[in-house]
């Protein structure tokens, strides 16, 4: 009797966990988020104004997204969520000694920034597992994508592609231009450190690391499968270096 209890108990957990997991990917598969876990905390710890401002995907220039994409997570479009490759790299390179660097597509990102709160322990490194799952089962890559580009840390206090093109460029954010877009990206390993209006040589450097993958990755066309068809017939589809400076 009392392990009929016992299992009662952890099947209400379960289905708990499932239903409390579950319905904020579901809701936000369609609804804009209004803030993540990333906003929420800085606003705790700074307790000061934010800007966040979203626009769908459709009014995001092309040139970020394969930008990003490029810097952060290139089998993106093809991946399930988790790129295995480079996460057996990096904890070679730690077995080696190194710092054990990031190996996080941008699924996991998302699932991180979106839902969880900042750290390494095993709970939150399991729980991002489990939201990477699911966000990669119940949205498509262009969501995952338009959520990224939208909720990512791109300076103090700023968060998302439209309020830092506003920012630091004083245009929105269709209207970047592919080196704009890669200076963006350049920041993105350290935003609130990292200055796209006043970058260093390393930024600089990264930026140009950054358009030199756009153009081996083809350009947009390499995300034509995720972009809307909308903007990528706006958008010149094979990227050269007279394109891109």
């Amino acid at each position: 009797m009392h392990m009929k209890r016992i299992r009662r108990w952890l099947l209400w957990v379960a289905l708990a966990f499932l239903l409390v997991s579950v319905t904020p990917v579901i809701l936000l598969r369609w609804l804009p988020p209004v803030s993540s876990a990333v906003m929420l905390e800085r606003r705790l710890t700074e307790r000061a104004s934010q800007d966040y401002q979203w626009v769908p995907i459709e009014q995001i220039s092309p040139y970020i997204a394969l930008a990003v994409v490029a810097s952060e997570d290139q089998k993106f479009p093809t991946h399930n969520g988790f790129d295995f490759v480079a996460i057996k790299e990096a904890v070679a390179e730690r077995g080696d000694g190194a710092r054990l660097r990031g190996a996080s597509t941008l699924t996991q990102q998302v699932a991180k920034n979106l839902f969880l709160w900042q750290g390494h322990s095993f709970i939150r490194k399991g729980l991002e597992a489990w939201m990477t799952v699911l966000l990669e089962m119940f949205w498509p890559k262009q969501r995952i994508l338009e959520v990224y580009l939208n909720i990512a840390e791109t300076g103090n206090r700023t968060f998302g592609m439209q309020a830092a093109s506003l920012r630091y460029f004083s245009v929105p954010a269709n209207a970047l231009t592919p080196e704009q877009a890669a200076l963006l990206a350049a920041i993105l390993p350290n935003p609130r450190k990292m200055k796209a209006d006043r970058p260093s040589e390393y930024v600089l450097g990264r930026r140009d690391s950054i358009l030199q993958l756009m153009c081996d990755l083809g350009g947009v066309h390499y995300l034509h499968d995720i972009l809307p068809d909308t903007l990528l017939a706006t958008t010149p589809l094979i990227c050269s270096s007279s394109d891109l400076i």
